[in-house]
């Protein structure tokens, strides 16, 4: 089912990008004014993601930085996108983040991931001792569950604080396996086609075919992960957008940096192979003027009926990246004033 914009919760994905030429404190007082600012223009929510051992990216101590964010904001929910499960005890995940939903109630949200989210040494440095197997996935999923539910008589093990929080659980994945298990246990779900979207579309017809209504949902809740660039024309949003065009290209070298500044005539100096990559991996990126925004947003609810788009949007000057949600948010207002012909 088609949805119009106006219908549609607009969010923010933070993976808080270091900047060429910056520090980490830099990027994470820019993490906090970019929450501030969707906060401003109506977002839903602002995730952070863990990532380690990976250079210009700031997010690894998801839990605190999610305290940080909720702290300097008021009504947004803040919440991990996700919080990648094999890294962690469940019961720590628990008393984290039953402790912010105690600090911060109503506004919490715990996205759960089933990657590692780094490279081998690093997980082994993570969690030494861990062997992971299909089953782990699934079983911890169900702990966090209990853990954060009102404790059962006679249940000894008990996140303190947690238990009886019940922060809202959502399942992140970029295959099937993640899309099976959110609808088997009725839980919200989350697809990262901001990097892997070449599932996209399986995913969602597994998740909504199979679910099954639960307390924390009724139906099926569909997030979709977007690239955004948005500028006054398509010229200088393509131009923004060399930063993370570069970004992509280190990802698939295998060498990540630090994000740079936008290089003129950055694509037309790659190989064909290296340009297919790039859009590959953002197929489902939004870059352009405020109608291209909107032809692109709307084409992306229209091919996937989502419930809520969550915006990744590293776009190197921090003013230009907060023009670039004032304009989504723009080209969304524009759908509740006019009506169904401009959604």
């Amino acid at each position: 089912m088609t949805k119009a914009l106006k219908d549609i919760a607009f969010s923010m994905l933070d993976l808080v990008p270091v900047r060429e030429g910056r520090s980490v404190a830099d990027a994470l007082a820019v993490s906090l004014q970019t929450a501030q600012h969707a906060e401003r223009l109506g977002f839903t929510r602002y995730w952070l993601a863990e990532h380690h051992n990976m250079a210009g990216i700031a997010s690894s101590a998801t839990a605190v930085l999610v305290g940080h964010i909720a702290g300097g904001t008021h009504t947004i929910r803040v919440g991990s996108g996700g919080v990648m499960l094999p890294n962690h005890p469940p019961l720590t995940v628990a008393e984290s983040f039953g402790t912010l939903a105690e600090l911060y109630p109503g506004r919490i949200d715990l996205g759960l991931g089933r990657a590692p989210g780094t490279d081998p040494m690093t997980m082994r440095a993570l969690r030494r001792d861990r062997v992971e197997t299909v089953d782990d996935f699934p079983r911890d999923v169900a702990e966090l569950q209990r853990l954060l539910d009102v404790p059962q008589p006679g249940q000894k093990l008990i996140a303190n604080p947690g238990a009886g929080t019940q922060v809202p659980i959502w399942l992140l994945g970029s295959s099937l396996f993640s899309a099976q298990l959110a609808a088997e246990r009725g839980l919200p779900y989350a697809f990262a086609s901001h990097f892997a979207p070449a599932m996209l579309l399986q995913a969602i017809e597994v998740y909504r075919r199979g679910f099954k209504p639960s307390a924390q949902c009724e139906k099926p809740h569909l997030m979709i992960g977007v690239p955004l660039v948005a500028a006054p024309t398509d010229e200088e949003a393509t131009h923004l957008a060399g930063s993370i065009f570069e970004r992509v290209l280190g990802i698939l070298r295998g060498a990540r940096g630090l994000l740079a500044p936008p290089k003129p005539g950055f694509l037309q100096r790659l190989s064909p192979q290296e340009k297919a990559g790039i859009a590959d991996f953002l197929a489902c990126a939004v870059i352009g003027a405020p109608d291209t925004v909107r032809q692109g947003l709307q084409a992306l609810a229209a091919q996937t009926g989502c419930d809520e788009m969550m915006f990744t949007c590293d776009i190197y000057d921090p003013a230009l990246r907060l023009r670039s949600l004032d304009i989504a948010a723009q080209v969304r207002q524009a759908s509740v004033t006019t009506g169904p012909a401009a959604a």
